[in-house]
């Protein structure tokens, strides 16, 4: 047991068979104490939570619900063997989120006809689809914004492994095919199974990364029209994102979709929220352009999975419409320049400045935080944190409302994900190459999601380019939410191996090279 950073053995913590590990980690008096108040703190939020008769009734009527027994689990994986700033970095993060989740479910109970079932809430609600960039929604400040799919498998998978995987068998029974993407296929057998929650005056969908995704949408969409009485509005936009003659049919489908949201919930878009909202926006972005410019020096602050899991969850789902995450940005900033004045680092030891690329599976496990307690694999950034990087019009003038059309149109199209998937070689294959050099990084790590067609079709291109740059890449395979298919140490021996015999390497931390970790939260 040691305050300083990398004098624990990390994976000595694990016991086989276990569901946690044998105990919690001490880091020094100071820091100790301060994880401790964070986990009481994320215990009194669950138990807010459970406190409501109707979200106890959610616990039993959801299978999906069990899962969240494991929030203060996930916490403590993605804070092992963090000290000091950055330590509360993540904590500042991850509770937010955590309340953030707390809340939806709250409100998708509130408003579930088999729970709640409070029509007048119901009325104010407008469903989105997991990989729905809300920035649509940034002018309705009386409407509530709820993504059903996220608590069911999104958040839930992060919590457990293998929670998805009994909605993919579903689906697959179901008849949908078993070699597209799982997240999807996850989702649309959480709708087959009739394990959604029903509310909302109407619902938002978006033609979003892949096939597989479009095709979970129809069965969801299906059943929300059909059997639940609620219209859906397929929010289109368009592939060649990159493009200036696509941009005005881009901003015409942001019209149609405020033009429906308003038509189903009688509610009139609101300029003055809006330019709130994309103040809140810039912000976010101007604090996500200096947490990566400081990952360009050698003293990154904001990376690996502080990075991508605040970044999915700020950039996306909230889009500037909760004030909190705006004090969130704020602090992370504040403890990022301190660390950086210090020249401080996350592990004794920094051997490799890497970009993880593709479709990642931190779903399923903290393989962030991992590569840099094993390995001293640095994960300067990832392909679903490098987002739009555009400011958007805040001043409210007659030029800046018909600018804000494409501006949202803007945020759609390069939503996470979707704006390496889509606008053709340069986003997904050359860009890579181009942050390879603008961060200094000395290696790539290259998810290769077994059913994820727009990464895997171009698997020789990314190595023909890796050998002309003279910079190693590795391949990891996985199956995003399956880890059926393979496992948390299967996933790790990909890069044990690629260490030990391309590299020539010795783990920092031997104790985590194999871990029996599988049965774990």
């Amino acid at each position: 047991m040691a305050k300083e950073i990398g004098a624990d053995r990390l994976g000595d913590f694990y016991k086989e068979g276990s569901l946690v590990r044998k105990r919690r980690e001490w880091r020094g008096l100071v820091d100790t104490m301060y994880d401790y108040s964070k986990w009481l703190g994320i215990m009194l939020t669950l138990g807010k939570f459970v406190a409501k008769p109707r979200n106890v009734k959610a616990m039993f009527r959801y299978r999906w619900m069990s899962n969240y027994l494991a929030v203060p689990m996930m916490v403590d994986r993605h804070t092992q063997g963090l000290r000091g700033e950055y330590l509360r970095i993540c904590h500042t993060e991850q509770d937010l989120v955590i309340k953030d989740v707390a809340n939806l479910l709250d409100s998708l109970f509130r408003g579930d006809r088999r729970i709640g079932n409070d029509k007048k809430f119901s009325d104010k609600v407008v469903l989105v689809d997991e990989n729905e960039m809300t920035a649509v929604m940034m002018g309705f400040p009386d409407l509530k914004v709820l993504s059903r799919e996220t608590p069911s498998t999104y958040v839930s998978v992060l919590l457990n492994q293998y929670a998805a995987c009994h909605y993919i068998d579903v689906a697959q029974e179901y008849g949908l095919a078993g070699d597209v993407c799982p997240m999807p296929e996850a989702e649309a057998g959480v709708s087959i199974d009739d394990d959604a929650p029903i509310l909302g005056a109407c619902a938002i969908q978006c033609n979003t990364t892949c096939d597989g995704s479009l095709l979970g949408n129809g069965v969801i969409s299906q059943r929300l029209e059909h059997e639940d009485n609620i219209p859906v509005f397929q929010l289109a936009a368009p592939l060649r994102h990159r493009e200036d003659d696509v941009q005005e049919y881009a901003a015409q489908e942001i019209r149609n979709a405020i033009a429906f949201v308003e038509k189903h919930t009688g509610h009139k878009w609101n300029w003055e929220a809006y330019f709130e909202c994309a103040k809140r926006v810039n912000y976010a972005t101007k604090c996500r352009q200096e947490w990566l410019e400081m990952n360009r020096t050698p003293y990154p602050q904001v990376f690996g999975s502080n990075l991508a899991l605040y970044t999915e969850t700020n950039y996306m789902a909230i889009c500037g419409r909760v004030p909190a995450f705006e004090k969130a940005d704020k602090t992370i900033t504040k403890l990022a320049r301190a660390a950086y004045a210090k020249k401080k680092m996350a592990a004794k030891e920094y051997r490799h400045r890497a970009i993880v690329w593709g479709v990642q599976s931190h779903y399923y496990m903290d393989f962030l935080v991992w590569l840099l307690n094993c390995w001293g694999i640095v994960p300067l950034t990832d392909m679903l944190s490098m987002v739009s990087t555009k400011e958007i019009a805040e001043v409210d003038t007659p030029e800046n409302r018909e600018q804000a059309y494409y501006d949202m149109a803007w945020l759609t199209e390069n939503m996470i994900m979707r704006n390496r998937t889509h606008g053709g070689y340069k986003v997904l294959l050359d860009e890579l190459w181009e942050f390879v050099e603008m961060f200094n990084a000395d290696m790539v790590i290259l998810w290769e999601h077994m059913s994820c067609k727009a990464l895997d079709g171009m698997h020789g291109l990314f190595e023909e380019k890796a050998r002309e740059k003279g910079i190693p890449l590795v391949w990891v395979s996985h199956d995003l939410f399956d880890p059926r298919i393979i496992s948390r140490q299967g996933v790790r021996d990909q890069i044990n191996s690629f260490m030990r015999t391309v590299m020539q390497e010795e783990p920092i931390d031997p104790s985590l090279e194999v871990l029996p970790d599988e049965k774990s939260w």
